[in-house]
């Protein structure tokens, strides 16, 4: 099982051997110092626990001390589920290095977020006509009710205005393209959720890219 937690840096692209441009998000992967391994006899599952980033001390309360036994003052604090047994244990360090160059991956975030977003940005209407009278309905959702449609009620799931972003997604077949153990940095083909800096899952994939 390949996983390992990191920040996104930027996007930007790198050459291929024959030539050919690829687009890649750098990502900071990485190290994380695993906390805990749970097991299904003791707690029920399989999963590692692991720290990465720093916090200053004074904002570390006594319980999360006590549980990170001395090993560092973790920013996040993330588990992750295994099928088989881990061959990881309490204070190994896990870093870049664990993916290699044309690995799969499925990487996690949470999006950027855009506030209140009207219906043509959230969910991609056309708008209304631009002619035959319309003044400034381009971009209105038009009729959401009436005797025709449910009864004359507003259906439930119907597509409207509102908050837009900042919601957990999931991108999966990608493709490591790139590893800088020394700056502990990959290199991952395409677009990934999120800002600059933002907390990326990153899971070995058994997906064909």
């Amino acid at each position: 099982m390949k996983f390992i937690l990191g920040t996104k840096e930027k996007m930007t692209q790198i050459f291929t051997d024959n030539g050919k441009a690829v687009v890649v998000t750098a990502v900071k992967a990485g190290p994380m110092t695993v906390i805990q391994v749970k097991t299904k006899d003791k707690d029920g599952y399989q999963a590692v626990q692991v720290g990465f980033g720093e916090k200053k001390e004074t904002n570390i309360n006594k319980a999360q001390k006590g549980h990170y036994k001395g090993l560092g003052n973790f920013r996040y604090v993330k588990e992750f589920r295994a099928d088989d047994d881990v061959a990881a244990k309490e204070g190994d360090t896990i870093d870049a290095s664990v993916f290699a160059e044309g690995d799969a991956v499925a990487v996690s975030g949470i999006s950027k977020g855009k506030g209140f977003q009207g219906v043509v940005k959230r969910h991609g209407f056309h708008g209304g006509p631009r002619t035959h009278g319309q003044k400034h309905s381009e971009r209105e959702a038009g009729s959401i009710g009436g005797g025709g449609r449910a009864g004359g009620r507003v259906a439930k799931g119907m597509r409207m205005p509102g908050r837009m972003g900042g919601d957990r997604i999931t991108v999966r077949r990608l493709k490591v393209v790139g590893v800088d153990k020394e700056n502990s940095l990959l290199l991952i083909s395409g677009a990934v959720p999120g800002r600059r800096g933002t907390l990326l899952e990153i899971r070995g994939s058994k997906l064909k890219v």
